[in-house]
C-alpha cells in the first residue's frame, strides 16, 4: 500500500511535465504531419493531397537552395564551436576568477537573438563596420560580409560560433570538473607530458560531454533562423536562405501551410536520422568512466 501511494505521488509530480510534453511537443508534431498531407492556407478548409507537398518540396529549387545553405552553415559551425568551446574551457579551468570568466562568456547565450543580430549588422558592415576597420589597420581589405553571396553564410556562422561559445564552454567545464585528479597524478608519476595527459586522459573522459555538445550543436545548426531573418532576410540572392527560413516563408509569407509543414517534417526527419547515426557511432568513441 505504501509503495502504491509513493507511485501515485511520483506520477502527480511528473504530471505537469507530462502535460507540457503532450501539449507543446507531441500534439504539434502530429498536427504538423496532418497538415503536411493537406492543402491549407491557415484559415479555410483542409484538402487532403497525400504526399504531394513532399514531392513538391523535393522538386522546389528554393528547398534545395535552403538545404545546401543549411548544410554549409552546419559544417562551419559545429566543429568550430565544439573545438573553440573545449579550448576555452581548458584555458579557464584552473585559473583564478573562473566564475567571472564563465559569466562573461555566457552572457551572449542569454541575450536576445534580435539584439545580437542588430549589433553584428553594424560590426559586419562592409563600409564602416568595426571588423573591416580593424582589418584595414593591418592592410587587409575586408569583404562585404552580409551583401556578398560568398561571405554571407561564413559571416552568420561566425556570429553563431561566438554566440554559442559560452554554452559549449560551460558544458565542457562541467565535464572537466567531473574528471578525477587521480588520473593526472598517476600520469605525472609515469612521466607523461601535458599533451599525453590531454590526449590519453582528458579527451577520452570528455567524450560523453563532447557527444552531448555535438548532438546539441547539430540540432541547433539545422534550426538556424534568427540570424538570417534579422541580418539578411535570406539574401543576398537567397545565399542565406535556410531550411527554417524556407518553412517560415512558405507558411507565413505565402500562406501555404501544407508545403511549410512538409518542409518542417522533412527537417524533423533529417535531424532525427542524424541524431540516430551519431548515437550509433558513439559506441566507437564515447568512453564512460568506470
Amino acid at each position: 500500500m505504501h509503495d502504491r501511494k509513493r507511485k501515485w505521488w511520483g506520477m502527480l509530480f511528473i504530471l505537469p511535465q507530462l502535460i507540457g510534453l503532450i501539449v507543446f511537443a507531441l500534439i504539434p508534431l502530429v498536427l504538423t504531419f496532418v497538415i503536411s498531407m493537406s492543402e491549407w492556407d491557415g484559415f479555410g478548409t483542409m484538402e487532403f493531397v497525400g504526399f504531394a507537398n513532399f514531392l513538391e518540396q523535393f522538386l522546389d529549387p528554393d528547398f534545395k537552395k535552403a538545404m545546401v545553405n543549411t548544410l554549409y552553415y552546419s559544417l562551419l559551425t559545429i566543429p568550430s564551436g565544439i573545438v573553440l568551446g573545449l579550448l576555452l574551457a581548458l584555458a579557464i579551468h584552473n585559473i583564478r576568477g573562473k566564475t567571472l570568466y564563465r559569466l562573461f562568456f555566457f552572457m551572449p547565450v542569454v541575450t536576445s537573438s534580435v539584439s545580437i543580430g542588430v549589433i553584428w549588422i553594424w560590426l559586419l558592415n562592409g563600409d564602416f563596420g568595426i571588423i573591416n576597420q580593424l582589418l584595414g589597420i593591418v592592410g587587409i581589405t575586408g569583404p562585404k560580409w552580409l551583401t556578398d553571396t560568398q561571405w554571407v553564410i561564413p559571416s552568420i556562422a561566425m556570429l553563431s560560433i561566438w554566440w554559442g561559445l559560452g554554452f559549449n564552454m560551460v558544458i565542457f567545464l562541467a565535464g572537466l570538473q567531473g574528471i578525477s585528479q587521480t588520473y593526472y597524478e598517476a600520469a605525472v608519476i609515469d612521466g607523461a607530458s601535458a599533451f599525453r595527459k590531454f590526449w590519453h586522459i582528458t579527451l577520452p573522459l570528455l567524450s560523453p560531454t563532447t557527444f552531448f555538445a555535438t548532438i546539441m550543436a547539430t540540432i541547433s545548426s539545422f534550426q538556424v533562423f534568427d540570424q538570417a531573418f534579422v541580418m539578411t532576410s535570406g539574401g543576398p540572392a537567397k545565399a542565406s536562405y535556410t531550411l527554417v527560413y524556407h518553412i517560415f516563408n512558405r507558411g507565413f509569407v505565402e500562406s501555404n501551410m501544407g508545403a511549410s509543414a512538409a518542409a518542417a517534417t522533412i527537417l524533423f526527419l533529417m535531424i532525427l536520422v542524424l541524431t540516430l547515426i551519431q548515437f550509433k557511432f558513439s559506441r566507437r568513441w564515447v568512453h564512460y568512466e568506470g
